[in-house]
């Protein structure tokens, strides 16, 4: 039963562990590039919660300091680290996008596997 509570109260590491899973599956199970891309933003999404869970303090305030107060402050390094990568994540979703793109141009499908085949009769 202490399991089952520990898990329902946090149950954030849960939902990020799940995202995971769900954007691993995804990346292994599929061979079009762009669900390759789309579950690879559903990874980091899972990775961003996971870092701002683990920063977060219930009941705690914003670490603003004050004079004779003890108060519990929330972590504010992982949403300072999380921000730096939601913009790497979207630079390299962008890149990786416009690489799908140049190589649905050049061979006429984004399915990795066609790809293979087209590449192997060359």
């Amino acid at each position: 039963m202490e399991v089952l509570n520990g898990i329902i109260e946090n149950y954030y590491y849960m939902v990020a562990i799940i995202l995971f899973v769900i954007g691993m599956y995804t990346m292994l199970t599929h061979s079009n590039m762009i669900k390759k891309i789309i579950a690879m933003n559903i990874m980091d999404t899972s990775v961003f919660l996971l870092f701002v869970a683990i920063g977060y303090s219930d009941g705690g305030q914003a670490p603003i300091i004050k004079e004779g107060a003890e108060t519990i402050y929330v972590n504010p390094l992982p949403g300072a680290l999380i921000l730096t990568g939601i913009v790497v994540a979207v630079s390299v979703t962008a890149y990786a996008l416009s690489l799908v793109v140049k190589i649905y141009r050049y061979y006429g499908t984004c399915d990795y596997d066609e790809i293979c085949e087209i590449r192997s009769q060359e």
